[in-house]
């Protein structure tokens, strides 16, 4: 009979907790110490009882086993230094995939932007009419041009040399770089050797225009040749005629060496005219 009574009595509190809304809500209060505010009488009775279920003495024990159960799963051997590293080159292989485009790719698509603006180029310059300049390609190359600057200011000391000496234009030798239009070209004097002018030795030419810093993606090569005529006057160039050096030949190699020399100087002093003795 006592037993009956404590079940019915279990009952009973059982059916009050769940119907009478102001005990749980204080309880919640309280559990919360006043920061949460809920007035849904169901979700406080069933956190009511979620926490009265999982503080009994079973649910204890069982939790208790359950982490302990878990723990061999979450304790892991350390993985080797070969395991580390393959991971990460593995790891590295699958980000530079997904993020970046394949260099062959993009190879070909800077190919493409460079050819099409090449040939572009070409159908203007021969769509000069004032014999400016001429232009060849070099064993066939579109990257690779042999320009001819048939003319410069006829009233300078050059346009003069260049009648004398019976010299119908001055070569010059013009490589686009892949990533051109946004990377200048490398130019250079071959023929006639010239001094001064800003043309220094290998038939470098000092231009803050043929450098990244001074170099736009606007510019034509006619442009840059027309530039590159008025620095030859202004510079007061001349052809060389002095016995044995005026034979000797530029050189690519000499060139390159000193336009990267020059470049860095300019780059720590600036970028002034030199004296005219410096060329």
């Amino acid at each position: 009979m006592a037993t009956l009574l404590r079940k019915i009595g279990l009952i009973r509190l059982h059916d009050r907790d769940t119907e009478d809304p102001k005990h749980h809500h204080q309880g919640s209060l309280k559990g919360t110490k006043g920061n949460q505010k809920n007035n849904n009488t169901k979700h406080c009775n069933t956190s009511n009882e979620t926490n009265n279920i999982l503080s009994t003495p079973e649910i204890k024990a069982r939790r208790f086993d359950v982490s302990g159960k878990d723990k061999p799963a979450v304790k892991q051997d350390k993985p080797s230094k070969d395991t580390k590293e393959k991971q990460q080159t593995a790891g590295s292989k699958a980000t530079s995939g997904s993020v970046m485009p394949p260099p062959a790719a993009n190879r070909q698509h800077c190919t493409q932007v460079r050819t099409r603006r090449l040939m572009k180029e070409l159908q203007e310059i021969r769509r000069l009419g004032d014999n400016f300049i001429t232009v060849e390609l070099a064993d066939d190359n579109l990257f690779d041009w042999n320009v001819k600057l048939h003319q410069v200011d006829k009233d300078s000391a050059l346009w003069q040399d260049m009648k004398e000496t019976n010299t119908e234009y001055i070569l010059l030798n013009v490589t686009f770089p892949d990533n051109f239009p946004f990377s200048p070209p490398f130019m250079r004097v071959l023929t006639p050797r010239l001094e001064n002018g800003y043309v220094l030795d290998g038939g470098a030419i000092c231009m803050e225009l043929l450098t990244p810093r001074g170099w736009s993606s606007a510019y034509t090569v006619e442009a840059v040749m027309r530039q590159f005529a008025a620095s030859l006057v202004k510079g007061q160039g001349r052809i060389c005629r002095k016995a044995g050096k005026s034979k000797k030949a530029f050189s690519r190699k000499e060139a390159e060496a000193t336009f990267k020399s020059l470049v860095k100087t300019h780059e720590k002093y600036g970028w002034v005219s030199p004296p005219v003795s410096d060329g």
